[in-house]
Parts: C-alpha cells; structure tokens; sequence
C-alpha cells in the first residue's frame, strides 16, 4: 500500500477538524444554524450576558484605577457586584458555546475569533494574578483611591483594556465570517 507521511501538526489539524465537523452536525447545532430565529435569540442573550459580564467588571475595575465608586470600599464593591458578573459570565459562555456549535469550523478557523479567545484568558489570568498577589489586604483598602495599592490599580487597568480587547474582536467575528 501507499503511505503518506502526515506531519503531527497536520495530524492534529485533521482531529481537531473532524471534531468541529462533528459538533456542528449534533442535532442541537443544526436546529440553531438552520433555523430562521434561534440564532438571533442566542445570540441577543449572549450580547446581553456580555453587556454585564463587562458593566460589571468596568464597574469594579473603575474603582481599583481610581475613577468610580470612591465613597465604596473595594472589598464591598467586589462582593456585591461579583455575584452578577459570574452569573452573567456563565450564560456567555453556554450561550457561546451553542453560537460556536452552529458554525464550529468557520469560527475556529477565524483569526478575530482566536484573538477573542486569547483575551478572554488574559482576562482570567489576570483575575487570578490579581486574586493571588494583588488583591491582598482589599478589605484594609478603605473607600478611597489613595490607599488602593498600584498593583491592583494595574491589574484594573489591565482588565478594562483586555474586556475591551475581547468585545471589539468579539464583534469583529461577525463581520468576518461570509
């Protein structure tokens, strides 16, 4: 028989191929790619999940730069706006994932959507270096800008740009995809 040499990147390709082609046939991804108003409603949840997955953390970001919610201190503003912004990041993210599904091969193959992706896990690797150096002592931060320390009015900063990163790439997606 003939053999063909396949380089392992090829190789993983081809998996990683077949396996969107897969998800894109589930019944799931094929009622939401082929029906008339599926997709617009998932997709008008996901905007909407995005919107206070994003207000939210502008809101506590904003407050670690020095810009709002000074008369708040941050522990306080975090343990009452986080709540919502996870509840609101968990429907994103299945919303997502079932927009993904409907078309898995053209978006994971769209360099606008990869970028999304990059930022999306800037964004939490920031988060957990903030939670695991920077956020320390939060609770002595008081409510004012000057005893909020520069590393977590960094990580803020940080944050609000790679949010930024993942909405405008985020809406690129749509308007790269024909």
């Amino acid at each position: 028989g003939e053999y063909s040499l396949i380089s392992s990147k090829e190789y993983g390709r081809m998996d990683l191929d077949a396996l969107l082609k897969a998800l894109e046939a589930t019944a799931v991804a094929t009622a939401i790619a082929e029906g008339e108003s599926l997709f617009p409603w998932i997709e008008s949840i996901h905007v909407l999940a995005i919107t206070l997955v994003v207000g939210t953390i502008m809101i506590v970001d904003l407050r670690l730069i020095g810009f709002a919610s000074l008369d708040r201190a941050v522990s306080r503003l975090t343990r009452d706006v986080l709540p919502c912004t996870w509840a609101a990041f968990a429907i994103a993210a299945i919303t997502g994932g079932l927009l993904f599904s409907s078309n898995a091969s053209t978006y994971a193959h769209n360099i606008y959507f990869q970028a999304k992706l990059a930022f999306l896990l800037l964004a939490g690797i920031n988060m957990m270096i903030f939670n695991l150096f920077s956020s320390r002592g939060s609770e002595r931060w008081g409510a004012s800008a000057a005893a909020t320390p520069v590393p977590a009015r960094i990580a803020g900063a940080v944050s609000l740009l790679v949010w930024i990163g993942v909405v405008t790439f985020g809406r690129w997606v749509g308007f790269t995809l024909h």
